[in-house]
């Protein structure tokens, strides 16, 4: 009996992102219960009978709706019948200074998968947003202005994590997990159009399809692909200048000067998030006006960033400092 397209089309796309790994490897799959995630577990589990690979299932628990520890609870046995080899359930924080709820809901799930990842030893840990969710990612960057990084979209991998369903159309996992009858849940929050996220998928998406025809969410997904190399490469060479411009307690004004608008743009924005700016909170605003610091400089005495930090020039030094509400002089 041939395979149903739409599970053939999950289980290619993880045995494809995951074609590098050796026999035996050991992988976290992050799984909430969801159509997206429940489909990548399984999938993972399949493709891996015959590589040997150790699959842990790992759901996170955010404490954030009612039910959610029976509901964690309910996905570690759902992890633990489609055979995945060891499963474990951990409560999240959503508390973290200067970041907004859903930012701090993210970072503590990272905070905790990271966590995972090292106490089974895994190689890597797969998170299951489809080619939906990088339409929407690149959608809301071009509403919002956000620039080349946004627009780009998720990544493929980065550091241990890899996103094995990009490709992949969300239809399609809700259809593998009917056809391997498995029991999704719906979250409430991915229907609430208090969420941007929501009322882009819900209302903006479809009337994209409507006036410009089949096909939006496969075009702006292709997009964050074709940008993606780009973005890469410009923020391999902006790497390389931070070095080259880095000084005692922060970065120096005159060779930063020397640089390329769009490295210098990426050195400081670089520099922001290493001080402890949240990567999701710290725009494009921000960093211009951090620029000015450099090539409009008349005297400014700081510039505030998220995360409670401020960019302060002080004789021929950038630096990013706590802001402790003290007044700072600058020159």
């Amino acid at each position: 009996m041939s395979l149903h397209p739409s599970l053939a089309a999950v289980r290619h796309a993880v045995r494809r992102g995951l074609a590098d790994l050796e026999p035996g490897a050991r992988l976290v799959v992050a799984c909430s219960g969801g159509a997206d995630s429940l489909a990548l577990a399984s999938a993972t589990v399949h493709e891996g009978r015959d590589q040997g690979w150790y699959v842990v299932g790992a759901t996170v628990d955010h404490g954030l709706q009612d039910g959610s520890a029976e509901r964690a609870e309910r996905v570690v046995g759902q992890l633990a019948e489609l055979g995945v080899d060891e499963t474990v359930s951990a409560r999240a924080s959503v508390e973290a200074p200067g970041l907004g709820p859903e930012a701090a809901a993210r970072a503590g799930r990272y905070a905790l998968l990271d966590q995972i990842r090292e106490r089974f030893e895994a190689e890597v840990v797969l998170l299951g947003h489809t080619r939906d969710d990088q339409a929407e990612t690149v959608l809301m960057g071009l509403a919002r202005g956000s620039g080349g990084r946004a627009i780009a979209g998720m990544r493929r991998s980065f550091g241990h994590y890899r996103r094995p369903l990009l490709d992949v159309s969300h239809d399609d996992t809700v259809t593998a997990c009917q056809v391997e009858r498995l029991d999704v849940w719906d979250d409430p929050h991915n229907s609430d159009p208090a969420y941007t996220r929501v009322r882009v998928r819900r209302r903006v998406l479809p009337v994209l399809e409507d006036e410009l025809g089949p096909g939006v969410t496969e075009a702006l997904a292709r997009t964050a692909d074709q940008l993606r190399g780009d973005m890469e490469l410009l923020d391999t060479y902006a790497e390389d200048a931070f070095a080259g411009v880095a000084a005692p307690d922060g970065l120096a004004v005159d060779a930063l000067a020397t640089l390329a608008g769009p490295i210098r743009t990426r050195v400081l924005r670089a520099a922001a998030v290493a001080a402890g700016a949240p990567p999701g909170e710290t725009f494009h605003q921000h960093v211009l006006a951090v620029d000015a610091l450099v090539t409009d400089w008349h005297g400014q005495k700081w510039v505030d960033l998220p995360g409670h930090l401020r960019a302060v020039r002080r004789d021929g030094v950038l630096r990013f400092e706590r802001d402790d509400g003290a007044d700072r002089g600058a020159g």
